[in-house]
């Protein structure tokens, strides 16, 4: 069972859909006995660091998260992948689920921000799996951006600076875009997490 945590700040219909499509079963929940029973932990989100941050701490799942991240495979989506990191500075600099070691800064860019649109994926060639995806176009909507050491970056895109598409640290992986609403690739990105973390 893929469990999406429910915090109030998420795109869990549309993520539901996309690993459902793929034939899993999957609930929506903030229960952390469901949380714990599930295969794989999700953590999508719309919005802002700040927010979302209150929210999870407001309904007691950031000890939990932080745990289940040690434990099972666990994707962050979007605004999910950026509450991964160390601190945000979104609306104020605000703590995050401190799994992956970095910041999460404003886009320093010459272009319009947010960040709206397709853009090609440069895949790390420390990270195989992934090659397949290549120059291919994802989904983004983002003002925000993941700074952390490159061995935890698994591919990129360029928006006027080098911006991390997916992340990854053990079985913890981040997609800054929306790989649900990025079609057929989107959905090859979400079945690759799944094979890459089957044996975890």
């Amino acid at each position: 069972m893929i469990a999406i945590v429910d915090y109030g700040m998420g795109n869990t219909a549309s993520v539901s859909t996309a690993f459902t499509n793929l034939g899993y079963e999957v609930v929506i929940t903030d229960d952390i006995q469901l949380l714990e029973s599930a295969t794989h932990v999700i953590l999508p989100g719309v919005g802002s660091f700040k927010a979302a941050m209150e929210e999870i701490n407001d309904r007691n799942l950031n000890a939990a998260l932080r745990k289940l991240a040690k434990e099972k495979p666990f994707l962050g989506i979007c605004l999910g992948m950026q509450l991964l990191f160390e601190k945000g500075f979104e609306n104020g600099e605000t703590v995050g689920l401190e799994i992956i070691p970095g910041t999460i800064d404003k886009i320093e860019t010459p272009h319009i921000l947010p960040h709206i649109g397709w853009n090609k994926l440069q895949i790390s060639d420390k990270h195989p799996a992934f090659n397949r995806f290549e120059a291919k176009h994802v989904y983004f909507v983002h003002s925000y951006q993941a700074n952390t050491a490159e061995e935890n970056i698994v591919a990129t895109t360029d928006y006027g600076t080098k911006i991390p598409g997916i992340v990854r640290k053990g079985n913890v992986f981040g997609i800054q875009f929306h790989p649900e609403k990025s079609g057929e690739i989107g959905i090859e990105i979400i079945r690759t997490f799944m094979n890459e973390t089957a044996n975890r």
